[in-house]
């Protein structure tokens, strides 16, 4: 989860959004036009390859596929897991061309039925919603299990966040928005509260109707709203690689995604089976 500004965009989400299809919507809305990190998941896929030639990579918590259909399409193997088997539909749907494959489960407990994955990476702060540090643990022997010997893990994770409350008078992101069969569907990140042990990030999920909701002058008619809440663990580079070590792992070192006008930066922990 990253706190991002953006223009209203166009998402491949069918309306009417109900049900399935705007559980998929939020998810494209708040996480899918997020790129700054797909060049380095694209350098670190492409390393396996040399060094370990055609192989699969793994993507936990792969959502409705936003990394893994860009890999799956720059011609790599992929499994894609997550905890929520409706965005997995919807990224099984989308990844119908590619040899992408799904799989429902938990990042903690996951058992394939195969060890030879070259890479396995946590993209968007994935570890940092697991639940603390034995949750992380479980989480990184499960993969050491599944990799081949030599294999890496690549987990981003967001260490620099700034408090705020837009209810008190900070400025906060632009909302994010897309316009589908005459309704706007908005989101927008209003507070961001950094604990000792945590990070919440609060958003404002409304629907407008009206064939032109946001028109000069014309009042929007707000058909929902709701609150949706984010809890990040708050871990260090130095935190999680000590877990990895734990784990049976070798840290390696770490790499970033920088920070843009839209995007909080990241570190990339990397950790060697």
């Amino acid at each position: 989860m990253v706190v991002t500004s953006s223009d209203t965009q166009s998402l491949p989400v069918p309306p009417p959004a109900t049900g399935r299809a705007l559980e998929v919507l939020w998810h494209d809305l708040e996480c899918g036009a997020y790129r700054a990190d797909l060049a380095l998941w694209r350098e670190l896929a492409e390393s396996a390859r040399i060094e370990h030639g055609p192989g699969p990579i793994l993507e936990v918590g792969a959502g409705t596929g936003r990394v893994a259909l860009a890999l799956a399409r720059a011609g790599h193997q992929v499994t894609a897991l997550d905890l929520d088997g409706g965005l997995l539909l919807a990224l099984g749907e989308r990844a119908a061309d590619t040899e992408l494959e799904t799989v429902h489960g938990d990042a903690r407990t996951f058992a394939l039925g195969r060890r030879d994955f070259a890479l396995c990476i946590a993209p968007m702060q994935t570890v940092q919603l697991l639940g603390g540090t034995r949750s992380r643990i479980a989480f990184l022997r499960r993969a050491r299990a599944h990799l081949r010997p030599g294999g890496v893990v690549a987990c981003a994770i967001v260490t620099t966040l700034e408090s705020f409350d837009s209810a008190g008078g900070d400025l906060a992101p632009s909302a994010e928005s897309v316009r589908l069969d005459g309704h706007l569907y908005t989101s927008r990140a209003t507070r961001v509260r950094v604990r000792p042990r945590s990070i919440r990030i609060e958003r404002e999920r409304r629907i407008l109707g009206g064939a032109n909701p946001v028109a000069a002058g014309g009042p929007a008619a707000i058909l929902a709203s709701e609150r949706n809440i984010v809890e990040l663990d708050r871990v260090s580079q130095a935190q999680l690689e000590r877990e990895g070590i734990q784990a049976g792992l070798t840290p390696m070192p770490a790499r970033s995604v920088p920070s843009t006008d839209e995007h909080v930066g990241s570190v990339v922990v990397m950790l060697r089976a």
